[in-house]
Order: C-alpha cells, then structure tokens, then sequence
C-alpha cells in the first residue's frame, strides 16, 4: 500500500486509512477491545469527509455557510467482528458510500490486516439540524456517490 496521509486517502471512490494498534485500544487479554473497533471506524468516516470537503467542525460551529448548525449522527451500525487485531498490528479501515437517500446514507466500512478482514461495518449516517433530520443537499449527494463497488477487500487497490 502507498504511503496514506493522516487522514488517509481517496481512491476510485473509497477512502482508505491506517491505523495502529497501541495498547490502549487492547484488553486484559491484549486483543483489540470491541468500541475500539468503533472509535477507528468513526476516524475514518471522519477523514472521508474531511477529505470530501465535508468539514463537520465548520458544520457544527455554523461557519460553513451551505449548511450552518448542520451535523451527521450515526442512525444505525451494524458490526461483524470476524477475527481480532492485537497490539502492533498495522490496520486499514476502508469506507465507501453504500447507498445515498434524501437525508440519510450507508457507509460500508471494512477494517482489514494484510488483506484479511477483520472487521466488516455498516453505518448509516443522517444529516440533523435543529434535532431534526435535514435533507442532504445536492453538492454533498453528489460528492458521497456510492461507487459501483463495496469496500471489500479484493476491491481494493494494491500498491
């Protein structure tokens, strides 16, 4: 794999992330603990949308103009913790635009070691304003067009 910034990068669509495991993110057993597993998939979603051009601090503090007071939630997740991660390990979190609707959209998340799977992830993500869900604008529909592919990992790209 290419040499990925701190936030990662975007590829054909996907974004894609590495993360460390240090033993913080461990349990008494030296195995990833499981809300680790959510706080790298939320870094990702993050990056992605940092990367989109999707500032949620500009969002949130009202200085985006096209959407002031406006914040993503996560509505719904569903996780598939297939095999565990340790200390030291070296992780890729990959997300992908699934499904897009008016006020809501499905990322597919993956979380892979040396191409393995590790971790296999769906969020679904509602814009909300005022406490309530807002409909996405056409600009931020267009820039989380699902690709034609999910972020499993024979689709991702090999470098």
């Amino acid at each position: 794999m290419s040499e990925l910034s701190l936030d990662g990068a975007l590829d054909g669509g996907r974004h894609r992330m590495r993360v460390r495991v240090y033993i913080e993110d461990t349990d008494f057993s030296g195995i990833v603990y499981h809300a680790s597993y959510l706080r790298f998939l939320e870094r990702a979603r993050t990056n992605y949308m940092r990367l989109l051009g999707v500032h949620q601090r500009r969002l949130w503090d009202g200085t985006d103009e096209s959407l002031p007071r406006h914040a993503f939630v996560v509505r719904a997740m569903t996780l598939e913790f297939l095999k565990p991660a340790v200390m030291d390990d070296l992780l890729t979190v990959t997300t992908a635009a699934e499904a897009i609707g008016g006020a809501s959209m499905i990322l597919a998340q993956t979380i892979t070691r040396d191409g393995t799977v590790l971790i296999d992830a769906r969020a679904r993500i509602a814009l909300v304003a005022g406490g309530r869900a807002r409909p996405f604008p056409k600009s931020l529909r267009l820039a989380h067009q699902p690709t034609e592919d999910r972020c499993r990992p024979a689709n991702l790209v090999s470098t």
